[in-house]
């Protein structure tokens, strides 16, 4: 081969070898590229309360919630967003080029950003973002809560579908939540099993008549007849139930709606409300119930302290100042036990102008509890031993004539009078069989005889309503103030 045609060979290889060195590096920054692309940490998504204890700090995190607040400066924009998770909201910083005419009260957002410590005391934390997104829009001039006004619970009870969105109400959910998880805890913990009861049903529990009646609707109904082939109604208590299965448990409770059809706009009163309700097997003593009352209501109170301390604190310093006074009393003092018979006669002894009458054989009303809890030291007071004509057939018969009182008794509290009622139940088959037949109801109530008949054994039991239970802890005066959303004669907003 000549020398010009292995000088152009060799040309022509140094030509093939730079362009494919070329391609090599070009190929090689796509896989750099690649691999920094993928590589990128992608941001830990926390909560507004992780945020606030340290979680993640130094990393890249983000967080999701609603405005609360919002400061714009020259060259920073402040922050301060809540998603329910805690009382208290994440400060954002940002640079001026992020803020956003949207970023407003009520808005809601997704910030990224850098977690940091704050140099500022009242927060250890604050999140430095780099990208800021709003969600969803908010009009702070329609939104019905303004951003510096403290909004009464009266007024905010005007918009269910909105309340959740302010401290007070939001606090309230929390402490509801977690007064939830106690009281299922301290059943689990004491050894009670956990029964579902229905919510339609054929009975009258109460005996009251204060029913909701199930129908059809439409077409389907135009002859009356019953979908169930016999009256059905919503629940007024799930006690008879627990009866059945305490035939083989020991111990049940049930924690679920129930329903009065009460015509009442009282602030203590709602035709829908949850109850706890537990029945105890192998016992012939008020005493038995007492404790499971009394140690339930504190054991509870103590875990909703412990894990919601500054929604409670919010409650006790701005909605019900002093409360908290009156809740550590409760906690720390044994409760009273005073009979029916007693309380007939410090009423009667009171020189208190009452509504209604304190003869004995009257049944006490509001204003005769809270005076008795007044009178006792603001301490939650058992009242036993009612008149027998007063309790329902299924209450244990004292026999002690000439007052013929039943085994039945009430917890009485500050603030809210009756939160618990409950009894010994009958489990003699002959005084229970005459009770029934008194009144008229044998053959509606032939299978509870049946639990008498076929291994019985002495129970008894109690429901607690747990919106009275919050309105007792927080001191919160209005029971429609403690549900999520209230239901009461001619209201049924939502």
């Amino acid at each position: 081969m000549s020398f010009c045609a292995c000088r152009l060979s060799f040309l022509a290889s140094v030509t093939m070898f730079q362009a494919a060195a070329k391609t090599l590096s070009a190929s090689c920054q796509a896989v750099s590229f690649s691999i920094r692309h993928y590589c990128r940490k992608t941001p830990t998504k926390l909560r507004i309360s992780e945020a606030l204890s340290g979680a993640k700090l130094g990393e890249n995190v983000k967080v999701q919630g609603w405005i609360r607040s919002v400061r714009r400066q020259k060259s920073n924009l402040f922050l301060h967003v809540n998603d329910g998770s805690s009382l208290q909201s994440l400060q954002i910083v940002a640079g001026s080029q992020l803020s956003d005419p949207l970023l407003t009260f009520g808005s809601a957002v997704e910030v990224t950003g850098v977690l940091k410590e704050s140099p500022h005391q009242k927060q250890p934390f604050e999140l430095e973002a780099d990208q800021l997104h709003v969600a969803g829009e908010c009009n702070p001039m329609d939104f019905p809560f303004k951003i510096k006004e403290r909004h009464s619970l009266e007024y905010i009870r005007q918009f269910p579908h909105l309340r959740c969105r302010t401290n007070a109400f939001s606090s309230l959910l929390r402490i509801r939540s977690e007064a939830t998880t106690a009281i299922n805890s301290y059943f689990k913990e004491n050894g009670f099993v956990q029964i579902h009861t229905p919510v339609i049903t054929s009975n009258d529990c109460e005996g009251a008549g204060e029913l909701f009646q199930v129908e059809l609707l439409g077409s389907e109904n135009e002859e009356g007849e019953n979908f169930f082939s016999v009256p059905a109604f919503l629940t007024v208590s799930g006690q008879l139930h627990l009866e059945v299965m305490s035939g083989a448990f020991t111990r049940v409770y049930t924690f679920g709606p129930t329903f009065r059809a009460e015509n009442s706009q009282s602030r203590r009163h709602l035709a829908e409300f949850y109850m706890v309700e537990a029945e105890v097997s192998f016992t012939q003593s008020l005493e038995d119930l007492t404790k499971v009352m009394e140690d339930l209501f504190k054991s509870a109170t103590e875990h909703v302290l412990a894990h919601c301390a500054e929604d409670v604190d919010l409650f006790h310093k701005h909605v019900t100042p002093g409360h908290r006074d009156t809740l550590d009393v409760m906690m720390k003092r044994r409760f009273l036990v005073i009979t029916y018979s007693e309380a007939i006669d410090i009423l009667s002894r009171s020189s208190q102008k009452f509504a209604f009458p304190t003869n004995w054989g009257c049944d006490l009303q509001t204003e005769h509890e809270k005076y008795l809890v007044k009178h006792c030291g603001n301490i939650p007071v058992f009242v036993t031993d009612y008149p027998y004509d007063l309790k329902p057939f299924y209450a244990r018969d004292n026999q002690d004539n000439p007052a013929h009182t039943a085994a039945a008794v009430d917890l009485l509290v500050p603030g809210v009078g009756e939160l618990c009622g409950g009894s010994l139940r009958e489990e003699r088959l002959d005084l229970l069989r005459a009770r029934l037949e008194e009144a008229g109801l044998d053959d509606t109530y032939s299978w509870y005889l049946d639990l008498r008949r076929f291994g019985s054994v002495p129970h008894g039991g109690f429901g607690l309503g747990f919106e009275r239970y919050l309105q007792c802890i927080l001191g919160v005066d209005n029971i429609k103030d403690v549900i999520p959303f209230p239901r009461f004669s001619n209201s049924c907003l939502l």
